[in-house]
């Protein structure tokens, strides 16, 4: 976007918003003697056109949403705000080397508004040790789409994912995603390997304070062992099957960060049904998550969540392993081994149908404050309690045993440690766990990635 020249003004018949395509697209009547700024502040202007400069692949239709509020401007100060507004906006959409808003003054013109910008298509791959290559093109049609594309070989598994992403114009949040894949996973907790081979189509949208979604997915999944010891029940599911289903999901997020929350909380929730469109696996599956931070005295920070579902087969089949939920390890029930809760045989952990957890969390500053305003202020000291518990239920029973017998062998544990929040994107725990139950006491390490 150009240039803008707001002066003080006698009405003038608004000829609406334009895109042009040359500089000092956006005038003002002249006046005889330069206005002082506090008069050019106080009085109305008018925003008449916009000049869009440096534009490569990106189409003038998209701006001329994104850029819209600028031509409600009033004054030089409503200016100011609705162009950083709309530079926000532009930033977000990720098809931007750079978007920057001057204010300045030019002789004979009065007080002008410059936002100056460069679009671009980013094409990037990244090899890593793992043999994983990825290929990423933003702004692919011009209206800030992303096609996705990475692949990862290995020796004993094999991926990829194509993905298309496009948001509606004016309306970022309101978007569209398109995925087919290949996924391979390997689960010695269960001594299970599942492939999985599925398209998805995803539509994301606002509504209110929340963040909606509504997905189809048809996926072909391919079970096999792990090893050749594996236990009964993970051979009788071994095989092929057909899964499609619909699912809702929404999110409330007020919290200031997603790796080490000060304040705000969480609720997500997420229904999934499948057999309805077709498949032969046929559930309805429930579960949400609650996190809510509170800051305390001495900079320290209580975090309290809980976290729940519920499989409910449809018909006669049961659930299958690969539907199931799991339970246990360091990012719920720290010192626990991973997913090793709830129903097991021969060692081979089958998941269950019904679960909950919950955790209570302290976060302090290092004692002493080593390092204050710089890099001891990414270090907090961790105090913990996690319990929960992961089972099968029996329909027939009702709701009251079905509480009970969530209630009963409950795993809990508490312990200490030292949380390092890496940037934006993850954290490093090193913990001092005592799960009850167990009797060795485990120090566990991980690292949490969003």
């Amino acid at each position: 976007m150009g240039t803008v020249h707001a002066r003080s003004l006698d009405p003038l018949p608004m000829h609406g918003p334009e895109l042009g395509v040359q500089a000092d697209d956006i005038d003002a009547p002249e006046m005889d003697q330069e206005p002082k700024q506090e008069v050019l502040e106080n009085k109305d202007v008018v925003v008449q056109q916009v000049h869009i400069d440096g534009l490569g692949r990106t189409k003038e239709d998209l701006l001329t949403y994104e850029i819209s509020d600028v031509f409600q401007a009033k004054n030089l100060i409503d200016v100011m705000r609705k162009s950083h507004e709309a530079r926000q906006k532009l930033l977000r959409l990720g098809i931007f080397r750079k978007v920057e808003v001057v204010i300045d003054t030019s002789r004979g013109t009065g007080s002008h508004c410059v936002v100056f910008k460069n679009d671009f298509v980013m094409i990037t791959y990244q090899t890593y040790y793992n043999e994983v290559l990825g290929l990423k093109l933003p702004n692919v049609l011009g209206r800030a789409e992303k096609l996705t594309f990475q692949f990862s070989y290995g020796t004993k598994e094999t991926s990829y994912g194509l993905s298309f992403f496009k948001p509606q114009p004016g309306n970022f949040e309101r978007n569209i995603t398109l995925n087919v894949y290949k996924v391979t996973g390997q689960f010695p907790w269960s001594s299970l390997r599942e492939t999985d081979r599925g398209v998805s189509a995803e539509l994301s949208f606002p509504v209110w304070k929340t963040s909606q979604t509504l997905k189809w997915e048809g996926v072909w999944r391919e079970l096999g062992c792990l090893a050749r010891t594996a236990s009964f029940p993970i051979r009788e599911e071994s095989g092929h099957s057909l899964k499609s289903s619909l699912s809702h999901g929404m999110v409330i997020d007020t919290r200031n960060s997603s790796i080490l929350p000060r304040k705000g909380g969480l609720l997500k929730i997420h229904q999934e049904l499948a057999g309805y469109t077709g498949g032969d696996a046929s559930f309805l599956k429930e579960d949400f998550e609650i996190q809510l931070n509170k800051t305390l005295f001495w900079d320290s920070v209580l975090s309290a969540s809980l976290w729940g579902g519920l499989l409910l087969p449809i018909g006669d089949k049961p659930t299958s392993i690969a539907d199931r939920f799991y339970l246990g390890g360091p990012t719920s029930i720290r010192g626990f081994s991973m997913y090793s809760m709830g129903p097991q045989s021969e060692g081979d952990y089958l998941g269950g149908e019904a679960y909950w957890a919950g955790g209570l969390h302290l976060y302090t500053p290092l004692p002493f404050r080593p390092g204050m305003g710089g890099f001891g202020d990414l270090f907090r000291t961790h105090f913990f309690l996690n319990a929960g518990n992961l089972c099968n239920l029996n329909y027939g029973e009702g709701p009251q045993a079905h509480l009970k017998k969530l209630a009963e062998c409950i795993r809990w544990s508490y312990g200490l440690g030292i949380v390092l929040r890496l940037g934006n994107i993850a954290r490093l725990e090193l913990n001092y766990c005592i799960p009850m139950g167990v009797q060795n006491k485990l120090i566990g390490t991980y690292l949490r990635f969003l």
